[in-house]
């Protein structure tokens, strides 16, 4: 009877051993490795910020009252820059150019009009190319606006009084900081990223560079050979992770950590066998560094736009949802989430465990007979 030959980790570990060393000789692909866990993090954390900071605004003071000054004197720093007072010819041409995000138009008569109890109106120009600023700044100019005319009226700001008393706590991020969950989520999206490109570009150099034909004449198993460039690239993406978590999310953007470490750490392992295994399978299927680019491409963004990180599952549809269940990335960011924010332990974790062990194990296996039979042809 013939017996089959006892996988030897002696073997799997030089060849591991080889990876990181031909990693090392990329320099390219090693500078896009430690850009992507430390400028990239700090720049998807700050590079959109929750809040205005020194919005342009000008204004035209047509009225040239005591109230439209009240209302120019409104918007300061840091929200807003100090307000240029211009001319109605020059409104256009400030928003055409981009010197200007907002133009507030105080019309002619509009004070006497307020006191009149007549309804006068005011024109906000907004600059809509930049979404994110002009949907924040719009809401901020209309409550400031209210806040002036309502003390303007009343001679006092004074809030409506309300039958019900409304406590408001905010849970897992108390000062409201969007850095915090884009910091994370860059991390995790890089993590999937850096992974499926890592494995598959180490495939695709040893086809390119003829080492693997090399591999092949040697008494070393498809098996062996798969599970080094699984084990050395997932672990350089797990080194990686765990620095940038915590020099630039708990170091450089000052983001506390809720949950145990080694339990998140746990989970980005299952997750990397998983999408190690996912880049092994599409260096199979490239047969170059462009192809396997696109393919990645392809693969990649419906990974992280679908996989809860980017939009609630909630908000998606139902057959997305249970489609979306089969990808690693699903449960890997719930259990992210669950425990860096929230400091969920084990017994809340271990399904999402599970599920990427699963998940992982069906990967490997699919990338390891279509590595065979690539091997083969």
């Amino acid at each position: 009877m013939m017996m089959t030959p006892q996988l030897s980790w002696h073997i799997v570990l030089q060849l591991a051993g080889k990876e990181l060393r031909s990693l090392w000789r990329d320099r390219l692909l090693l500078v896009f490795v430690l850009w992507a866990f430390s400028g990239a993090i700090y720049t998807a954390a700050t590079a959109m910020p929750d809040r205005l900071v020194s919005a342009p605004i000008a204004v035209v003071d047509e009225d040239q009252t005591v109230l439209s000054q009240r209302l120019i004197s409104a918007f300061y720093p840091p929200d807003f820059l100090t307000p240029d007072l211009i001319s109605l010819g020059e409104m256009d041409a400030g928003l055409d150019t981009g010197h200007y995000s907002f133009v507030l138009d105080i019309p002619p008569g509009f004070q006497r009009d307020l006191v009149a109890g007549r309804r006068p109106a005011l024109q906000l120009n907004v600059d809509a190319t930049q979404m994110r600023q002009s949907f924040v700044g719009t809401g901020y100019v209309q409550s400031m606006i209210q806040l002036e005319l309502q003390e303007f009226e009343q001679g006092e700001r004074t809030a409506a009084a309300s039958p019900v008393e409304l406590a408001v706590r905010m849970r897992f991020n108390p000062t409201l900081n969007s850095a915090w969950f884009s910091g994370v989520m860059e991390v995790i999206n890089m993590v999937t990223m850096l992974s499926i490109i890592l494995a598959g570009a180490a495939l695709i150099r040893e086809r390119e560079h003829g080492t693997l034909e090399h591999l092949l004449v040697m008494p070393i198993r498809p098996v062996e050979i798969m599970l080094a460039k699984v084990l050395s690239m997932g672990a350089v993406v797990l080194l990686a992770s765990l620095l940038s978590l915590r020099i630039m999310v708990q170091g450089v953007l000052e983001m506390p950590i809720g949950g145990a470490l080694a339990l998140f750490m746990l989970a980005v392992a299952l997750h990397l066998f998983a999408t190690t295994s996912m880049g092994i399978f599409m260096g199979t299927v490239a047969r170059s560094m462009p192809q396997l680019a696109l393919l990645i491409i392809l693969v990649l963004l419906p990974l992280q736009m679908l996989s809860g990180g980017a939009t609630p599952r909630e908000s998606m549809p139902e057959a997305v949802r249970t489609l979306m269940l089969l990808a690693p990335t699903t449960h890997f960011v719930s259990l992210a989430q669950a425990v860096l924010y929230r400091g969920a332990g084990l017994s809340i974790a271990w399904p999402n465990l599970l599920a990427l062990t699963a998940i992982g194990a069906t990967f490997f296996i699919a990338a390891l007979a279509r590595f065979r039979r690539s091997l083969a042809l």
